[in-house]
Order: structure tokens, then sequence, then C-alpha cells
């Protein structure tokens, strides 16, 4: 995990359940698997246990993480599947959106842009430019 601690815009808690929920997404934490415990978390990043319970009940409430009373915190079944069409959804909702605004602006037909896209699918996404 990564934490910026001097940034003002991104409150802790919330780099910490950003990088958890990264970490499910990317299969870091696979379904089922027990999470680093917030003590663990607190103290290698010499941080207020309860910032890190308050960016885990984030992943709580969210579907993504359970507790286990006793035990500690496991990634819910199905929660790598959740972040995974979250960020779907997020890059479908500004990225694309994003492109079609700077292609329009560009005076780039859909037709052109549509074929773009499907040079860079057929190329694998490389850019010869």
């Amino acid at each position: 995990m990564h934490l910026n601690l001097n940034d003002p815009t991104i409150p802790i808690y919330q780099q910490i359940a950003q990088q958890l929920r990264t970490a499910i997404g990317d299969g870091t934490f696979v379904e089922g698997q027990q999470i680093p415990s917030t003590t663990e978390i607190s103290q290698a990043y010499q941080i207020n246990p309860a910032t890190v319970l308050k960016g885990m009940n984030l992943l709580v409430e969210n579907n993504l993480l359970e507790k286990r009373r006793g035990l500690g915190m496991f990634v819910q079944v199905g929660a790598q599947q959740k972040v995974l069409q979250a960020q779907k959804q997020e890059f479908l909702n500004h990225e694309v959106t994003q492109i079609v605004q700077e292609a329009r602006q560009l005076n780039i037909s859909q037709a052109e842009l549509i074929q773009l896209i499907k040079d860079q699918y057929k190329d694998g996404g490389s850019s010869d430019d």
C-alpha cells in the first residue's frame, strides 16, 4: 500500500479504502482472504488505528469486506467483480465521455472515432504516432 500522508485533498481513511479496493480489484487480496489488521496497517504507516478502521468500514458498507468477530476483516465473495464493475462504470462515465467531447471539439466524426477505436483494439493498443 502507498499512502500520501501529506496530501490535504484526500483524507487518509479514503486513501486506505482506495488502496484496499485496488488490491481487491487486481487480485492482490482474493475473495475469502483475510486482509491485514487495523493494527498492522496503523503500525506500518504510523497512523491512528481508528483512521484505518474508518477506511475499512467504507469497504464493509460497500459489501467488499466483511467483519468476522474475533478474526478480522475478509474479502467478500464477489468483491473483485464489484470493484471491476465499478471501475468499468467510472471509465465509461468519465473517460469515454471526455474522449467523445474532445473528438467533437476536433471535428472527428463518430465513424472516424469508432474506426480509431477498432484500429487500437486490432493493434493491441499500440500507438505508432
